[in-house]
C-alpha cells in the first residue's frame, strides 16, 4: 500500500508502527549495531527503507548471512513495508569505507 498525499502516508506510519527511528532501535538493540542510518525512500510513506548496519555481529559472515539476520532482527516490520534494502558493514569495514570516502 503506498501512500499518494502526505495525510495517507502519516495513516500508513501510523498504522504499521514502522518509522525509521523504530527500525534503528530495534537493530540497535537486537544486532549490538554501533552505527544505524535509515533512509526512508518513499517520501515520507513507510513503505521503502534503505539502511546501512555496522555491528560485530557480521565479522565472518558472508553478506547473504548477514541480511538474514537482519531481517530476522526486523522480521515483523520486514512484513508491514514494500521495499527493504540493507547495507552490512563489520565496524573495520566501515572504519575502511569512510576513510576511503574521505
Amino acid at each position: 500500500m503506498s501512500a499518494r498525499t502526505d495525510a495517507e502516508a502519516s495513516e500508513v506510519q501510523s498504522s504499521t508502527g514502522v518509522t525509521p527511528g523504530t527500525l534503528k532501535t530495534t537493530l540497535t538493540q537486537k544486532l549490538e549495531a554501533s552505527h544505524v542510518d535509515i533512509e526512508d525512500l518513499s517520501g515520507g510513506c513507510g513503505q521503502m527503507f534503505e539502511a546501512i548496519i555496522v555491528s560485530p555481529q557480521f565479522a565472518k559472515k558472508t553478506t547473504l548471512a548477514r541480511h538474514r539476520l537482519v531481517n530476522t532482527a526486523l522480521k515483523e516490520e520486514i512484513a508491514a513495508i514494500h521495499a527493504w534494502t540493507p547495507k552490512c558493514y563489520t565496524p573495520e569495514e566501515w572504519e575502511k569505507k569512510k576513510g576511503a570516502s574521505a
